[in-house]
């Protein structure tokens, strides 16, 4: 707010269904100075039942409040606090305890933070109970008790505690009812400093707090609707409206005498002043009504109207009567109605009345001609709120939308998302796709990559998600990412990492591990698919081992030195044999069934020794981690295969299977009974190291 002679100016605007009043003053210790005020009427019905039907011409009206008060005060006005009617009232009752660390003097801090806690609290409860499309927003709570350590405390500040609680009344109203307000005064160039409710302003002048431990009723009878509250042991405990006022007096008249509202309206503030009222009718005609016939006339409206009310004070109030009603706005000056409502809740008439100056003793008016009277309870009720709390609403720009907000003093950056709609899974990097499988019967889940954060400013600076925001902020976020789908591959399964050794014609060897998807050999490149059922096997047949050296499977199959077949099954360790049906070496001693007794060949395990090793598993290329070595130069290889000279290039080293790739020999049309290979005149065997210069004869027997 502006200083004047270094204070701080309250600006507090009460916008009702007939006018508009503006009320600017400033806190001094126990009082309250009024160092400026006006009333505006607006000129149409721009206002019905407290809510705003023109905003442009609200805003207008406020416009020449605002500027007579800035005229009267020779200073701009900027900020102003606002009061909402009860109109579609909600209300939640919540309790909140917060326990500290240690044993601490609580301060004022303490308390507002304890007071935001419940106001969440009660708004998640009202989110959660009331099933509605309509946006609602607390427009102001009360505390109703204060607990210090569970036990109960009217003030908690400079009391020493280690748990403090709260239980209080929080008030909702609809969001155009909110945005109205708002909308109108920024129409008038303001800006809204806090937003209350206008009963909880009323009651801040009409019933002290030392009234507050009877059980009373406060009644604000403005044009359009009849705001309620009720206190009880020092607290408020309740707030009600009914949609009826004052003008539903005033369109009585207006049908009655023919005329138009703002005569009909003059006439009834007339009612009880004059003894006989004078007017024109809307044909120009000299008319004239009595107090007494205006208020026959009246008198059964009076009577529904106070009805209503009472009804209303008697269910805030638990479906009893209260012992007493203080009345205030303009509504409530009709002579007849503080007496109507007193028959309808069955109580003395004396015990309601209007409350107007005689409840104005810690208000000083610092101007002359100063409205003292019971239409000035709310709009200095409005000033004082802006002391006792701060619920007011802010507006920052998200993404290029305007959103609202309610100001707890903790605002950021997800609050103002989780507002605009924004989806909560593009505020964290997201994963790519996953892959789920099973091996061998056990699931399994390879989770894609991790994606790119959210990328987030506030007012062109870096910031996070827990960045506080302020009114005017300009909040920038760019969704955060999902990242690369998994990828498996079979060759990177852990199982296919241990190769099987096995011992093949003197030579070791190493085998991969054969991996089956969904009952199909794959080779290791194979990419794992969403629901693949993969069997890691750990055993070859000799028909693979053979088709994998690349050898005929003919003539005797050994394995572990016993005969076998081509569907043996070969495991880890095992020795495999193919010995040619004409090996003059090989005794039958040398191939007789070692393991008699043994069913099963598979299970004779014989200790292998390993001369020489030959690895048919995939190799790792010279780029690939784990010490990977520099490629050894290839050489080439003179030999001598039929009395023809062959060229063998590629490898450092060769064995005598080698010489196939490079020399045509026809094994799949068979010439005989089986194919001879000699190695220097001798029988060859596969896996043996070639030489220079070595004679090699192969030809079918």
């Amino acid at each position: 707010m502006a200083a004047v002679e270094g204070r701080e100016l309250v600006f507090g605007l009460d916008i009702g269904t007939r006018s508009i009043v503006g009320t600017v003053g400033y806190r001094d210790g126990a009082r309250f100075h009024i160092v400026a005020q006006r009333e505006k009427e607006h000129e149409t019905r721009a206002m019905l039942d407290g809510q705003i039907h023109d905003i442009g011409k609200v805003g207008a009206t406020i416009t020449e409040v605002k500027n007579l008060l800035e005229q009267d005060l020779g200073r701009k006005l900027t900020q102003v606090c606002i009061a909402a009617a009860g109109r579609v009232l909600r209300t939640v009752t919540a309790s909140v305890e917060y326990t500290f660390g240690m044993e601490k003097e609580i301060t004022s801090e303490d308390i507002y933070a304890l007071e935001t806690m419940g106001v969440e609290q009660a708004y998640e409860e009202f989110t959660r109970d009331n099933d509605t499309d309509m946006q609602f927003y607390c427009v102001g709570y009360s505390a109703m008790r204060y607990y210090l350590n569970g036990y109960p405390m009217g003030n908690l500040e400079g009391h020493k505690a280690r748990t403090a609680g709260v239980d209080l009344i929080a008030t909702f109203l609809p969001d155009d009812v909110v945005d109205g307000l708002y909308k109108a005064v920024g129409a008038a160039g303001l800006q809204v400093a806090n937003l209350t409710l206008e009963p909880i302003a009323a009651i801040q002048v009409a019933i002290p707090e030392k009234f507050r431990m009877l059980n009373l009723a406060l009644v604000d009878v403005g044009a359009g609707t009849s705001d309620i509250s009720i206190t009880r042991e020092g607290a408020i405990t309740a707030y009600g409206m009914i949609p009826i006022a004052g003008d539903s007096l005033t369109d009585i008249l207006v049908q009655h005498c023919l005329v138009e509202f703002e005569t009909a309206e003059q006439i009834k503030r007339k009612i009880g002043v004059e003894e006989i009222i004078e007017y024109s009718d809307i044909l120009g005609l000299p008319q004239r009504i009595t107090s007494q016939e205006a208020l026959e006339l009246l008198g059964e409206n009076i009577r529904r109207m106070t009805g209503e009310v009472a009804d209303c004070i008697r269910e805030l109030n638990g479906d009893k009567s209260v012992s007493a009603v203080f009345v205030v706005g303009g509504g409530g000056m009709i002579p007849g109605y503080t007496q109507a409502l007193a028959e309808q809740l069955g109580i003395a008439g004396e015990r309601v009345a209007i409350r107007g100056q005689e409840v104005m003793q810690a208000i000083s008016f610092d101007m002359e001609n100063a409205r003292r009277d019971s239409l000035m309870v709310t709009p200095i009720g409005i000033c004082l709120s802006y002391y006792e709390q701060s619920n007011n609403f802010i507006f920052v720009g998200f993404n290029d939308q305007r959103i609202k907000l309610y100001d707890n003093g903790r605002l950021s950056v997800v609050e103002a998302a989780i507002a605009a709609g924004f989806p909560n899974e593009n505020l964290f990097p997201r994963r790519g796709e996953a892959v789920e499988y099973t091996v061998d019967g056990k699931s399994r889940m390879v989770r894609g990559e991790q994606g790119e954060a959210a990328v987030i400013t506030v007012n062109g600076q870096e910031a996070d998600i827990h960045t506080r925001i302020q009114n005017g902020d300009k909040v920038v976020l760019t969704p955060s990412t999902a990242g690369e789908a998994a990828h498996p591959t079979l060759d990177k399964l852990p199982e296919m990492e241990e190769p099987v050794h096995i011992t093949m014609c003197g030579v070791r060897i190493t085998l991969p591990r054969l991996v089956y998807v969904n009952g199909t050999q794959q080779l290791g490149t194979y990419e794992i698919q969403n629901g693949d059922q993969i069997s890691v096997q750990n055993w070859y047949t000799v028909e693979q081992v053979a088709q994998l050296a690349d050898i005929p499977l003919q003539g005797r199959i050994l394995v572990n030195d016993a005969p076998a077949r081509s569907d043996t099954k070969v495991y880890e360790g095992f020795d495999v044999r193919f010995v040619p049906d004409d090996d003059e070496e090989a005794s039958e001693e040398e191939y007789a069934w070692q393991g008699e007794g043994e069913d099963d060949p598979e299970e004779a395990y014989v200790e292998a020794s390993y001369p020489e090793a030959v690895d048919f598993s995939p190799q790792r290329s010279p780029g690939d981690a784990a010490g990977a070595q520099q490629t050894p130069s290839e050489v080439e290889l003179q030999v001598v295969v039929n009395r023809q000279p062959v060229t063998l290039r590629g490898k450092k080293e060769y064995v005598f299977v080698d010489v196939f790739d490079f020399y045509e020999f026809d094994l799949g049309n068979s010439r005989g009974r089986s194919i001879v290979t000699l190695l220097n005149g001798r029988p060859a065997q596969h896996f043996e190291a070639l030489h220079q210069g070595d004679v090699i004869n192969i030809f079918w027997q």
